[in-house]
């Protein structure tokens, strides 16, 4: 466990190596306190390498993070924007475990800062995000959790103007609309629509379908009530 006194420690460092020069090629640093931390990273990554269970991985992935904390601190309070792998490597971790306010942390500074994804995961930050997101919420939504609407949306806003598959968007989409059709079932359809739009395979129509007839019911409703 790490102790107060090293947490404090390992923010300022973070902290002062994020204001540092980077180096001159691509924006990377080259400080040993960064170096340590990949290394830390490499440890943790070949002990999940190890494992098949993806539950196990996801427990791994919960006692491995708050390892990373007063780092993770450390360089947003720096808001350098050099490129940093064991950050993004968190991001991804803290969507993985559901810690999404964690991830959403990272991942706007992350977009604000044009910064990329290690070579692993083989796609843009904007498009990681919006998928694993989604994902995360189609997960909960089969089975029979609440999806967690704010993170989505806020996901949507920071990544609306960025170039992704038209598929990863319409995952997304069909989150928020899975995640409002009980609070704001109009709100709901409009997302569930613009998910068919972007990808027609989506699996949406039957939902779609469903909302307008709850609108239109409770439409007719209103207007056979009291005084109507």
């Amino acid at each position: 466990m790490t102790n107060p006194f090293r947490q404090h420690f390992q923010r300022t460092v973070a902290a002062t190596a994020a204001r540092g020069t980077p180096a001159s090629v691509g924006g990377l640093r080259d400080d040993s306190a960064y170096t340590l931390m990949l290394a830390q990273l490499d440890e943790h990554r070949r002990a999940l390498k190890a494992v098949e269970s993806l539950e196990r991985k996801a427990d791994l992935k919960r006692q491995f993070l708050p390892a990373y904390d007063a780092w993770v601190a450390g360089v947003l309070d720096g808001a350098a924007g050099a490129q940093d792998d064991v950050l993004m490597t968190i991001m991804v971790w803290r969507v993985d475990v559901g810690d999404y306010q964690g991830a959403l942390e990272i991942g706007a500074y992350a977009l604000r800062h044009a910064l990329p994804l290690p070579d692993q995961y083989k796609r843009s930050t904007p498009c990681l995000l919006v998928e694993e997101f989604a994902e995360a919420a189609l997960r909960a939504h089969r089975a029979g959790d609440a999806i967690q609407v704010e993170p989505l949306v806020e996901i949507e806003q920071l990544t609306a103007t960025a170039d992704m598959p038209d598929e990863v968007r319409a995952k997304l989409h069909k989150a928020i609309g899975y995640g409002l059709s009980a609070s704001d079932p109009a709100r709901a359809l409009d997302h569930l629509r613009r998910a068919l739009q972007l990808f027609a395979n989506v699996g949406v129509k039957k939902d779609i379908e469903r909302l307008e007839r709850e609108l239109k019911n409770s439409a007719n409703g209103g207007q056979s009530g009291p005084g109507g």
